[in-house]
C-alpha cells in the first residue's frame, strides 16, 4: 500500500546535514545509560534537529500528529477495552441472576471468598509474565506480539464457558493473565516512541477513556445477556465468556494488521511518508526509544534496576491499585447490595460511575495540556480526593452517600493513571529500558489485583464491608505519601517537562515547531536545590 501524497509545502525535500562528530559525541553520552545503535539521527545533533524542525510549521504538526492519533487511539482503545471487559465482567458475573441456580457461584459450587480467588489468580499470573512479555515486544514487533496476545487471550476466555468447577475456573484465569500479560505496558511502550512525554496525558487520557466504556459496555452486556440465561442449555454466565472470547479472536486480526510498529519501520511506509517518519521521530526528547535501537540491552535493565525511580514508582502504582481494584472488583456487589434496583437492573446502576469517570478524564487531559501545574502536584489533588471518598465508605451508612463516594472514588482513581502514566513516561530511556520497566512496574502493581478482592471477606460482611474499606483506605494515604516522595526524587525534571510544554504552547500559537529547547533526562537541569528554587541552567552533578 503506497504511502499517501502530502502537499507540496511538506513533501519538499530540505538537505539537512548531521555533523557525525557531534552526533557521534552525543551517542556516546547516550550509551552512558542506554543502548544505541551507531546510526547517525537528526536527533544526535541539536543544531541539525533544530534546522530540520524549523521546516516544519505548526499545522504541518498538527496534520501529521493527526494522523498518528488516527492510527493509534481508537484501535488501542478499544484493546483497552476489550482487556478492561475481562476485568469488569469477572466481577459482572457473580452478581448475575444472583440467588438462583445459574449464578455462577452456584453452579461451579464456590463461596464468595473462594470467587475472590478469580481476580486474585488473574493477577499473580500478570505479575509472573508481564515483564517477560513486554520484553519480546520490539523483537517480534509490536502487531505481530500484541495480535498473538489477543489471539490466545481470546481462546482462553471463550473456555470459560466450559469450566465445571472452581479449580478449572482458576485454571484458567491464570492462564488468561499468562496470555494478556504485556498488552497494557506493551501499549505504553509504544506510545513513547511516537508522542513526547508532555503529550502523554492527552493519548493516555484517550486509552483510559476507553477503559472506562468497558464499564458502560460491559454492565450493558451482562444486562442483554442475562435474558439469554439457558438458551442452548447455557446459563447466561457463560454466554458472556463464550461472546467475549469469540470477539477478541476476532479483533486479533484487525490488530494484527492495523497496528503500526515504530516511527521508521518499514510497515509505517503504509501510512506515513518518508519525512513525517523522521519528523515524528526527530521531535520527541534524547530518552524516546529509536526505531533502530537494538532490540534488547542488558546494560539498560541493570541500570534501572539500580535506580531509586523504578522503585518509588512502583510503591507508588502498587499501594493505589491495592485500594482501587478493591473497589473496581467489589463495585458490583456494593450497588447491589444497596437495593436500589432489583435484578437485571443492578447492571445499569454501574454506568454513572463509568460515564463520571470518562468526563473526570477529559478534565485531565485539558487541565495537563495547559501546563499550569506540573503533573505529579495534579497526582495530588488527586490523591487527596481518593483518600476522603474512601474514608467516607467506611465512616457514612448512608445508602445515597455511599453511592455518591463509589462515583467519586471512581472518577479519581480514573482520572489517576493518564497524569501517572504521563510522569512516568518523562523519565524512560531506551527501548529495551522502557519496555522493562513498564513490563516490570505493571506487573508487581497487580499486587493490587491479587490482595483487594482478598479484602472482602464474608466475615467482614456484616457492616458493608467497613472493615474491608478502612485497609483499603490506609493503602491510599500510604500512597498519597510515596507519590509525594517520588514528587521529591523527579522534581527537577517535572519541573523542566512543564517549563518545556509552556515554551511548546507559546511556539504553536506563533505557527511554529522549534522552540528552541528540549527536555534534559541524561543529565538533567537543576531547578531545585532541596526546596530552594534556582535557575535551572546548572546540570545535575556540577557545582
Amino acid at each position: 500500500m503506497a504511502a499517501q501524497k502530502q502537499p507540496s509545502e511538506v513533501t519538499t525535500a530540505v538537505v539537512v546535514t548531521v555533523d557525525r562528530d557531534v552526533a557521534a559525541a552525543t551517542r556516546k553520552q547516550a550509551n552512558n545509560v542506554v543502548s544505541r545503535a551507531d546510526v547517525d539521527n537528526l536527533r544526535d545533533d541539536p543544531e541539525a534537529k533544530a534546522a530540520f524542525l524549523s521546516t516544519f510549521t505548526a499545522e504541518d504538526e498538527k496534520r501529521i500528529m493527526r494522523k498518528v492519533d488516527k492510527r493509534f487511539i481508537l484501535l488501542t482503545g478499544i484493546m483497552f477495552m476489550i482487556k478492561q471487559m475481562d476485568v469488569v465482567n469477572a466481577a459482572n458475573v457473580k452478581v448475575l441472576h444472583v440467588g438462583t441456580p445459574s449464578n455462577i457461584l452456584k453452579e461451579l459450587n464456590m463461596s464468595p471468598n473462594q470467587y475472590n480467588w478469580v481476580a486474585s489468580i488473574y493477577g499473580i499470573a500478570y505479575i509472573v509474565f508481564e515483564a517477560p512479555s513486554n520484553l519480546l515486544l520490539k523483537k517480534m514487533s509490536p502487531h505481530n506480539w500484541q495480535a498473538r496476545i489477543f489471539l490466545t487471550w481470546g481462546i482462553i476466555t471463550a473456555c470459560h464457558a466450559a469450566a465445571r468447577n472452581r479449580h478449572q475456573i482458576y485454571v484458567l484465569r491464570f492462564l488468561l493473565g499468562m496470555f494478556e500479560a504485556g498488552m497494557f505496558p506493551g501499549v505504553i511502550a509504544q506510545y513513547s516512541s511516537w508522542y513526547r512525554t508532555d503529550e502523554m496525558g492527552r493519548i493516555v487520557t484517550y486509552y483510559f477513556c476507553f477503559s472506562n466504556i468497558a464499564g458502560i459496555v460491559g454492565a450493558l452486556l451482562t444486562y442483554g445477556i442475562s435474558y439469554m440465561n439457558g438458551l442452548g442449555g447455557l446459563s447466561a454466565w457463560k454466554w458472556v465468556y463464550l461472546i467475549e472470547g469469540i470477539i477478541t479472536i476476532l479483533f486479533s486480526g484487525i490488530v494484527w494488521w492495523y497496528l503500526p510498529d515504530y516511527p521508521k519501520s518499514p510497515s509505517s511506509n503504509r501510512w506515513f511518508s518518508e519525512r513525517e517518519q523522521e519528523f515524528i521521530e526527530t521531535r520527541l526528547p534524547e530518552n524516546a526509544p529509536l526505531t533502530s535501537d537494538p532490540n534488547f540491552s542488558a546494560k539498560e535493565i541493570k541500570s534501572i534496576l539500580g535506580d531509586w525511580l523504578i522503585w518509588s514508582f512502583m510503591l507508588s502504582q502498587t499501594l493505589v491499585n491495592l485500594g482501587g481494584y478493591a473497589l473496581t472488583w467489589y463495585l458490583p456487589t456494593i450497588v447491589t447490595n444497596l437495593g436500589f434496583a432489583g435484578l437485571p437492573r443492578n447492571q445499569l446502576l454501574l454506568l454513572p460511575p463509568a460515564s463520571a469517570a470518562i468526563l473526570g478524564l477529559i478534565f485531565s487531559a485539558w487541565f495537563m495540556g495547559k501546563a499550569w501545574i506540573v503533573r505529579p502536584a495534579y497526582i495530588m489533588f488527586i490523591m487527596s480526593g481518593m483518600v476522603i471518598c474512601f474514608v467516607l465508605f467506611f465512616t457514612i451508612y448512608s445508602r445515597i452517600g455511599i453511592y455518591i463516594a463509589c462515583v467519586l472514588g471512581t472518577v479519581f482513581y480514573q482520572s489517576y493513571f493518564p497524569a501517572f502514566w504521563a510522569w512516568r513516561s518523562a523519565t524512560l530511556s531506551g527501548s529495551t529500558g522502557t519496555a522493562f520497566t513498564l513490563g516490570l512496574q505493571s506487573g508487581i502493581a497487580q499486587l493490587g489485583g491479587v490482595v483487594g478482592p482478598q479484602l472482602f471477606q464474608s466475615k467482614w460482611a456484616h457492616n458493608g464491608y467497613k472493615t474491608s474499606f478502612a485497609i483499603a483506605a490506609s493503602f491510599q494515604i500510604a500512597g498519597w505519601a510515596s507519590n509525594l516522595w517520588t514528587w521529591w526524587l523527579t522534581r527537577n525534571t517535572e519541573y523542566d517537562v512543564m517549563r518545556v510544554r509552556r515554551l511548546a504552547n507559546k511556539a504553536r500559537k506563533e505557527g511554529k515547531t522549534n522552540f528552541g529547547d528540549d527536555i534534559r533526562i541524561f543529565e538533567e537541569r537543576v531547578f531545585y536545590e532541596g526546596v530552594r528554587k534556582v535557575n535551572g541552567e546548572r546540570r545535575e552533578g556540577e557545582a
